[in-house]
């Protein structure tokens, strides 16, 4: 694409980005990004099923892969795949221990292909070898050791069909057609036992099962404003008693045990300001031992007393928020993970008998000992009424009495979560603590539509994108600036999916509110993201329908039109930052072009980052650390924090700017230099 800009704009852009005075406080060290984002050394620790093997993510030749390890000699440790450009995200043990599954797609565009990998030859096979595929895990039970159910969209691309897998020899067996299902409830025998359907007004329908067959009509009803908090959540090993995660009757959800075949429900757990997170049950009988919710931090309640002194035993070893990632059939070894918010999280082998842990790695000892900041949750009111559960990281050395507001006012960046529905929690968070590091605050408020809060909090955002959740975000900013957090005026919005959207409209629909922007992968054109998802998002149409707007009605589409930040563009007078991947299927790279096209007849000042490697994200370190290297340059000029210097933070990288390097400080010296060492 080529795109010109006159001169005098420039000079406007330029202007703009006058370095403002820097915050008068004692600094931390800087931190070199490639710390934030490069590889972790290692991440993802699970035990095998049997017990006798760990495995974990790290870096073979510079690309993160699978490793394995003896439970007893996790030196020995040695790579199982061998990926060479896209890093394993992650990754799944077969039920029998012997075979490590993982997925990947090409270039970012989500067409994940399943693997796996003999733990005793390192040998690897492609499990699904479709193209244009997008395959799933729907079932795995550690009851069932030879075989798991896969969805696979090989038929047709907006449906998956369920198939058995044998893991020794790769055949495919057909198990269920899918015509119209969104998902589907598997018991521990690996039984499809219901499916699930989107109804018109975006409610679910659940279907019975049997012998491969779906009932004819619906045996219960998920009502659409239940439809984000309600979901069956697995079966007991004997297939009698069904889990729910269920807002029916009540605003959060509560976790519910249902006789299958009475159908009787008993209520096992509720907490009244958030769903409940998640449950910790009996490897044999399927019974609850612990559940979790999570309002500012995770809170585990235990019911069992074996496991209360379990629970209790690692919060008095390990300090920080707990996680239990594996365990192993017998239950007998957990791994667990510990993030301390303040360092690097660590991973531990835990030894249920004998109360004994072992400390198997930290995942970026890099940053032991660093300056890292403090989170603070905090609660935000809307204009109306509403309960924002925020958190809140500080510039190291801004705080010195711990309270968590700054001495003096220092620039913040706004950090909008994406989803929406989805939701910001309490831990270490690369992006706050980079950003603190920098020189500023950071913000992530759970704004209206955000998961957790129970379904009145979701609801009240349906078809508020632009206007009621943005007022969340403004009330935020105003909160942050009446505590003293903040100047007004020094203030930016950073996000990524939803994220970039609210970036986009941070800046069309309230342009004076925000220094600048940074936008990753968002939407600009609702009308266009609406009408360009992937096939396999299609049982989703009717809830895109209800909390964004009706693409199929002239109504729907001038709301979604006036709602979107590119009908607005011309508005934009603050400087903006996009960053985009060339094969996002969720938002495509059409809505970072139509934008920055707009503007450009405009005469707007706009930088555009481009990848044309990565999707929805930036999956490849060597593209993040770009990315961030310009957005910190930028952000600098803007705020008047802190940059890096952009020395060889292009290397390895496929960034291209197909307009406006010039208004983001060192990017187009940046890239000559690139240049010239390629030669």
């Amino acid at each position: 694409m080529r795109i010109q800009l006159l001169a005098a704009a420039a000079a406007a852009a330029l202007a703009l980005l006058a370095p403002l005075a820097a915050p008068a406080q004692t600094q931390a060290p800087l931190i070199e990004r490639t710390k934030f984002f490069g590889n972790p050394e290692k991440t993802g620790g699970q035990i095998s099923p049997d017990g006798k093997w760990l495995a974990w993510i790290a870096p073979r030749d510079g690309v993160r892969n699978v490793w394995v390890a003896p439970v007893n000699d996790p030196a020995k440790a040695r790579p199982m795949t061998a990926e060479k450009v896209r890093p394993i995200a992650g990754y799944w043990w077969s039920p029998d221990s012997k075979q490590i599954l993982f997925i990947t797609d090409k270039g970012g565009d989500e067409n994940f292909l399943l693997y796996g990998v003999d733990v005793a030859t390192a040998a690897q096979k492609t499990l699904t070898p479709f193209e244009k595929t997008r395959a799933q895990i729907i079932g795995r039970s550690r009851l069932v050791k030879d075989r798991i159910l896969v969805g696979l969209n090989n038929r047709d691309p907006r449906w998956h069909d369920v198939h058995s897998l044998d893991l020794a020899t790769g055949k495919l067996t057909p198990v269920l057609q899918n015509d119209g299902f969104a998902s589907f409830s598997v018991d521990q025998q690996l039984n499809v036992r219901s499916a699930i359907k989107a109804r018109p007004d975006g409610g679910m329908d659940l279907y019975k099962v049997e012998n491969g067959k779906v009932a004819a009509t619906p045996y219960e009803t998920i009502p659409f404003e239940d439809s984000e908090t309600t979901q069956p959540a697995g079966y007991t090993p004997d297939g009698k008693v069904r889990y729910w995660m269920d807002s029916r009757g009540r605003n959060t959800a509560a976790l519910i045990a249902e006789d299958v075949a009475t159908g009787k429900k008993t209520l096992i757990a509720e907490n009244a300001k958030s769903d409940i997170g998640g449950a910790l049950l009996h490897h044999e009988t399927g019974k609850v031992l612990a559940y979790a919710f999570n309002y500012f931090k995770t809170e585990w309640t235990p019911t069992d007393p074996a496991v209360k002194a379990d629970l209790e035993f690692l919060k008095s070893q390990l300090k920080g928020e707990l996680s239990i990632t594996s365990r192993t059939d017998d239950d007998a070894l957990w791994t667990v993970g510990v993030d301390p918010v303040t360092s690097p999280s660590a991973a531990y082998l835990y030894d249920r008998k004998a109360k004994k842990l072992t400390k198997l790695y930290v995942t970026r000892p890099a940053l032991e000992g660093a300056p890292l900041a403090a989170m603070h949750p905090i609660e935000i009111k809307t204009r109306d009424g509403l309960t924002q559960v925020s958190y809140l990281t500080l510039p190291p050395g801004s705080d010195k009495d711990g309270d968590g507001r700054p001495e003096k006012p220092v620039p913040m960046v706004l950090f909008v979560h994406g989803g929406p529905w989805g939701r910001d929690v309490y831990g270490y968070h690369s992006m706050h603590q980079w950003l603190a590091n920098r020189g500023y605050a950071v913000l992530s408020p759970n704004f209206r539509g955000s998961t957790g809060f129970g379904k009145a909090f979701i609801n009240a955002g349906d078809r508020e994108w632009g206007r009621k959740m943005h007022d969340d975000l403004i009330d935020a900013v105003d909160w942050a600036v009446k505590s003293g957090v903040t100047p007004k005026d020094k203030v930016a919005i950073m996000g990524g999916s939803y994220g970039g959207y609210a970036t986009l409209a941070g800046l069309t629909f309230t342009p004076e509110t925000f220094a600048c922007g940074v936008d990753i992968v968002g939407p600009s054109n609702l009308n266009t993201l609406l009408s360009t998802i992937p096939p396999y998002w299609e049982a989703a149409r009717s809830t895109f329908a209800k909390r964004v707007g009706d693409l199929s009605t002239p109504e729907g589409q001038a709301l979604l039109k006036e709602r979107s930040p590119l009908t607005h563009a011309h508005a934009i007078k603050r400087p903006l930052l996009i960053g985009q991947g060339a094969n996002d299927p969720r938002v495509k790279q059409a809505e970072s072009d139509q934008i920055v096209q707009a503007m450009q007849a405009k005469n707007i000042p706009v930088t555009y980052v481009l990848f044309p490697d990565e999707g929805h994200g930036f999956a490849r370190p060597e593209n993040n650390i770009a990315f961030n290297a310009t957005a910190e340059n930028f952000l600098a000029k803007c705020l008047g924090g802190r940059a890096e210097p952009y020395k060889d933070a292009f290397t390895g990288s496929t960034i291209q700017v197909p307009h406006g390097a010039e208004f983001a400080p060192g990017l187009k010296e940046a890239l000559a230099s690139r240049q010239v060492a390629a030669r």
